[in-house]
């Protein structure tokens, strides 16, 4: 049978959670389940049990799902952000954006600047913790909902990345057990104001994400949630976006720095993973930062991983 996910959509004019298979959409009533996806995600196992366990023929006359009017999964209790995690990108974002530089950065010439980035991203790889932060649940917003554009920021960016829903409540796991709490996989788009991230007043308290991450609406999330076996391999997924149908991101997960295993373990020893939660693993090169462009009112942002689905967001100013 084909991949099967969890997603919500407009059936017969209500809402529902369903579980979809290709262009298909069955309620999961047809699985002997019932409530939304974050009540599902608090009893993952019988929730995959229950999916294995569905017939065939129970497709049959399932109605068409039509990904481009997908619903927000759901809430997240926490959001999680790996920042800086694919060698390209933060490479990208140092050589392009002036205002993503440190301090003692600003001096040094082209050559020196990527030279210096290539160093302090291999030594990353090697063995650097992840550099973990909140977003906000309030930034959350559908699939196919509009992106607002705040009043107060000049560089709204873009940042396509591959979402990690958990499935158990983690705590103090090892690299070698933290899949065993991954339910699945998501699309998630982390926008980012980009300016903002580094304050401009002297202080010496270090990078504001709060202002830089967490307005409404910068946390598109979904078309779906695919579980965690039926990805083959998470290390290797197209990731695309275009905005206005012109491609920006066109990359693989397989330049993620540090994996998901150590992201899931080093989040546990801080704080417990609950089920629902999202860790948003880093983006990829292409960034409007890295082209000196950035999301605009009428904007439209279309973004794919490989066997995730698609995301589409008319972006409007505030």
């Amino acid at each position: 049978m084909p991949p099967v996910a969890l997603a919500r959509t407009t059936l017969d004019g209500t809402p529902q959670t369903v579980l979809v298979r290709g262009d298909r959409a069955l309620p999961v009533s047809a699985a002997g389940l019932s409530g939304d996806i974050l009540a599902l995600l608090d009893d993952w196992d019988a929730v995959l049990a229950a999916i294995a366990a569905l017939p065939a023929e129970a497709w049959g006359d399932a109605p068409a799902f039509d990904e481009h009017a997908a619903l927000v999964p759901y809430i997240p209790r926490q959001v999680f952000c790996t920042g800086a995690n694919y060698r390209k990108h933060v490479i990208g974002l140092m050589m392009g954006d002036p205002s993503m530089r440190t301090p003692e950065m600003q001096a040094k010439s082209p050559e020196e600047l990527r030279a210096h980035a290539e160093r302090v991203m291999d030594e990353k790889a090697r063995s650097s913790t992840p550099f973990c932060f909140i977003k906000l649940p309030s930034s959350v917003i559908g699939p196919n909902d509009t992106v607002v554009l705040p009043r107060a920021v000049e560089k709204p960016d873009w940042e396509l990345e591959l979402g990690v829903v958990i499935g158990k409540r983690c705590r103090y796991v090892s690299p070698e057990e933290a899949m065993d709490y991954v339910a699945g996989y998501a699309v998630v788009n982390d926008v980012t104001a980009r300016e903002l991230i580094f304050r401009k007043d002297g202080s010496a308290i270090g990078a504001d994400w709060l202002a830089g991450k967490s307005f409404p609406t910068f946390l598109p999330f979904g078309p779906m949630i695919v579980p965690r076996g039926q990805i083959g391999d998470p290390y290797d997924l197209s990731i695309r976006l275009s905005v206005n149908g012109k491609v920006y991101q066109d990359e693989s997960t397989a330049d993620m720095m540090i994996g998901i295993e150590r992201q899931v373990s080093f989040l546990s020893q801080i704080t417990e993973l609950m089920p629902g939660d999202v860790i948003c693993t880093g983006s990829p090169y292409g960034n409007g930062s890295a082209f000196g462009v950035y999301l605009k009112d009428g904007d439209v942002i279309e973004g794919t991983i490989a066997g995730l689905g698609t995301q589409r967001n008319p972006c409007r100013a505030e």
